[in-house]
């Protein structure tokens, strides 16, 4: 199996994504370190798990990881549960709004602080106290998620924005962490999770008429990509940001 013996933590684990990439390490040996917002959302996760997966050691630790303590407390349990971590999936992110597009003259400061918030704080506390180990031990895996709308979307300043941090704050720490520790980022096209249920009709075809597949993808096409990155297959591959969006490519 490819992840055997590895030890994975992933954020977001309660959510379409995370639960799909979980489930996807489980099923290539990987033990598991999961974190989530929801505690009920990830205790599903784990009894999901658990019973598909019964060799998978699996521990769970809820948590708000924008919160440093609260970040640095998974980070302290994952150590303390298997005393390494060999690849780190940073999953948390999204919209910081009740609404999916907010045009920006109507965006105040707090959404804007908000939205990269999501998207980058939990990574930087997580990546702080976890690489350290891994340049140590001279081995380590870190997949961020960021979208393909970092290369700019109407109505989405916010998380556009904050995604276009995620992919070149990425290819900055694969400089800084090389040679020993590969640093990777997923750009995901439109995923079918909870916000597909919010799209309007209208957005919902714009999107997948951009996609040369003309469907949505799915989470675990996502879990493949992240699987692979994870895995010593991608020993060679750092610093890419790659795009699992059905021909949509984003660009600056």
């Amino acid at each position: 199996m490819r992840l055997d013996d590895r030890v994975a933590l992933i954020t977001g684990a309660g959510g379409p994504m995370g639960k799909a990439i979980a489930h996807k390490f489980a099923a290539e040996g990987a033990n598991l370190v999961l974190t989530d917002i929801s505690g009920n959302r990830l205790n599903q996760s784990i009894e999901e798990i658990q019973a598909e997966h019964p060799n998978c050691h699996v521990v769970q630790q809820r948590a708000n990881g924008i919160i440093a303590e609260e970040a640095n407390g998974v980070a302290d349990f994952a150590l303390g549960s298997f005393g390494k971590i060999d690849i780190l999936v940073n999953v948390v992110g999204g919209i910081r709004s009740k609404e999916l597009y907010t045009p920006f003259l109507e965006m105040n400061e707090q959404q804007w602080d908000d939205t990269f918030a999501l998207n980058l704080k939990s990574g930087f506390h997580l990546i702080k106290k976890l690489a350290p180990g891994m340049l140590e031990r001279q081995y380590g895996k870190i997949v961020n998620i960021s979208s393909v709308v970092f290369g700019g979307e109407p109505g989405q300043c916010d998380y556009a924005a904050a995604k276009a941090a995620v992919a070149s704050w990425t290819r900055s720490l694969a400089g800084e962490f090389a040679p020993h520790v590969n640093v990777n980022c997923i750009a995901p096209g439109i995923i079918r999770t909870s916000v597909t249920d919010r799209l309007e009709p209208k957005d919902a075809d714009r999107f997948t008429a951009a996609s040369l597949i003309k469907r949505f993808g799915e989470a675990r096409e996502i879990a493949d990509v992240a699987c692979f990155l994870s895995s010593d297959e991608a020993s060679f591959v750092t610093g890419e940001i790659i795009a699992v969006s059905g021909g949509n490519h984003p660009s600056l």
